[in-house]
Formats: structure tokens, C-alpha cells, sequence
């Protein structure tokens, strides 16, 4: 949007047994120029060879005064050099799975870009970033649909295929490429992880028409009017053009549609949205920042989000601004 951005994304756990060095170097890639991971990558193998020639300064005895063997010495100080290589991975590894560094990273460095870009100084974000948890399902595609819908709120396009800047516009006018294949991989894992589906664009004919259905867009288009731009590909996916009888979704298709194209204060500040069951553990688990009359977690969506009540839960009870 012209001065904010939305992200629906998926915060993975930490694999059991952590990554291997490849991985690491791969997602260092990400955010790290090539003189910087060869640093990183010294560190590493310093510390590595290190242990493997036993180059330590060990006191000579234990923690009793008996005098350490060589052999004592040198198991030792490997498993500390070990310790040291550890170190060092989880000094990147552990901000991998930490949404608050996530954006921390990115908007430091996407405000440095835009300050040497427009030859500027200074702060560029007004606020700190809000963030949501919300369930996968109905919920998750829900978030999406709402997202994708920001252009059209704002007056901006009347289709949300039509805004370049978001992930439905991508996945369905191809980006640069063509394809749009990430978006499409995006998309369908956001509308259909409850089911197993990953990041799987060839589901996307699917996906596409249960997404387009869910934003209340499908009577606005037709079968057969594919625009075609200069690449050659189409702008207009044909298959999300389809009405569809069953939308997959819990949620009426008139009442979502009315709901999505307004501002629904509870997908900004509701803090957790899903069903009652999700909100009820989520509650649970942080049970320690509520008072202690409070029984539950769950409350029905009011206002503008009465749509969706019965169906998505806010942990939040909003009495303001919910229309």
C-alpha cells in the first residue's frame, strides 16, 4: 500500500536436530553480502579445525587438583571448542524462527534502501508492527482474502487481479517472469495447509477459483475473457474467472464478501483469530497475561466482523472502532 504493508506468513519451528551448515549458508544468503558469509564461514572453520587439532591452554588439573592426563585435556577441550562452533550457528539459527527479528531485520534494511533511493535521512516507520496469530483454514484464508482486498478498499482498482503490488495480482498476471509461481505457491499454502497442501503452485487452478470465490469476486468475472499482454501470457487466469456453487468456506458468501470489503479492526488487532478451539489454546498457554477472572479466551467477533461470528474467534474483546 502507498505507506504500510500487510504479510501473512508462517512462522516454522525450530527442525529437531537443527539444520546443516548448507541450509544455514542458503538463508544467510538471504540477507548477508558475500564478504560477510565468508566471514561467517571462517569463524566456523577456525573454530572447527580448532577442535580437530586439540590447539588448546588447558589448566592441568580438574576441578579437584588431580592432574589431567593428555588425553583428558584434549577430550575436554573439545567438546568446549564444540561448544564455540555451536555458538556461532546459533547466534544466526536462533533468529530464524523469531518473528520480531524478522521484521526488525526488514524494515531496518528496507529503510536504509528507501533513505539512499530518495537521498533521505531519519526514521521511515511511524509505529512498531502490529502482528496477528492466526489459525490455518478458514481463518488463514480469510487473513489472505482480507489482505488482497486492500487495493480495492482504498479505491485503488475495482479487482484485486488488477493490483501489480500484492500476492494475488502476481499469481494471476504471472509477474515478471510470467508464472507468478511464488505467489501461487504462497496462496495455496495459506488457503490449504489444514489439508496438507505446501507450497505447491500446480494446485493453483484449484486454489484459485475457492480464493477468488472466498473474496466475494467470482460473479465479476466470465469464463473466456482472458486478456492477453505483451508477454503472451494471460493477464486473467481463466480458472479463477469460474464461478463455483461451493466455495469451501464456513462462512456465508454474501456476509464475507460485505465483511472483507471494509475495515475489520479485529484482523489487525485481535491479537489471535481462529476457531474457538485455537483461541481457547492460545489463551491457555499465555494464560498469565490475563486476569484472573477471566475463564476463557474466546469471544465472538462484533460489528463489521459479526459476519465471520461463530465461525472466527478474536482473543481480544474490541468495543472500539468495530463498526
Amino acid at each position: 500500500m502507498s505507506n504500510h504493508f500487510h504479510i501473512l506468513m508462517e512462522v516454522t519451528p525450530v527442525p529437531e536436530g537443527g539444520i546443516s551448515d548448507e541450509v544455514l549458508f542458503q538463508r544467510l544468503g538471504v540477507f548477508y553480502g558475500e564478504a560477510q558469509l565468508a566471514e561467517i564461514a571462517r569463524e566456523m572453520e577456525e573454530a572447527a579445525a580448532v577442535r580437530e587439532r586439540g590447539e588448546f591452554e588447558l589448566a592441568p588439573v580438574d576441578e579437584a587438583g588431580v592432574p589431567l592426563t593428555r588425553e583428558a585435556e584434549l577430550a575436554i577441550a573439545k567438546i568446549e571448542a564444540a561448544g564455540r562452533v555451536e555458538e556461532i550457528r546459533c547466534r544466526y539459527t536462533r533468529r530464524m524462527h523469531d518473528l520480531s527479528w524478522f521484521m526488525k531485520s526488514l524494515l531496518e534494511r528496507f529503510t536504509k534502501w528507501f533513505n539512499g533511493r530518495y537521498k533521505r535521512s531519519g526514521t521511515l516507520w511511524e509505529d512498531r508492527f502490529k502482528s496477528v496469530i492466526v489459525e490455518s483454514g478458514t481463518a488463514a484464508r480469510t487473513i489472505a482474502a482480507y489482505i488482497d482486498l486492500n487495493p480495492v478498499r482504498a479505491g485503488m482498482v475495482g479487482d484485486p487481479a488488477d493490483y501489480r503490488w500484492s500476492s494475488y495480482g502476481e499469481a494471476v498476471g504471472g509477474g515478471k517472469k510470467g508464472n507468478g509461481k511464488k505467489a501461487r505457491e504462497g496462496l495455496v499454502r495459506a488457503c490449504m495447509s489444514h489439508k496438507g497442501a505446501g507450497f505447491e503452485a500446480e494446485k493453483w487452478k484449484e486454489v484459485s477459483r475457492i480464493y477468488r470465490r472466498a473474496m466475494g469476486m467470482a460473479h465479476g468475472r466470465k469464463s473466456g475473457r482472458a486478456e492477453v499482454g505483451a508477454s503472451g501470457h494471460a493477464n486473467k487466469n481463466e480458472e479463477e474467472m469460474l464461478a463455483t456453487k461451493d466455495n469451501e468456506t464456513v462462512l456465508p458468501d454474501l456476509g464475507m464478501a460485505a465483511m472483507l470489503m471494509k475495515r475489520v479492526r479485529y484482523f489487525t488487532d485481535g491479537a489471535v483469530i481462529g476457531s474457538k478451539e485455537f483461541v481457547n489454546e492460545a489463551f491457555a498457554g499465555a494464560r498469565e497475561r490475563f486476569s484472573k477472572r477471566r475463564k476463557d479466551g474466546a469471544r465472538r467477533m462484533r460489528g463489521i466482523g459479526a459476519a465471520a461470528s461463530g465461525t472466527l474467534w478474536s482473543i481480544r474483546d474490541l468495543r472500539v472502532g468495530v463498526g
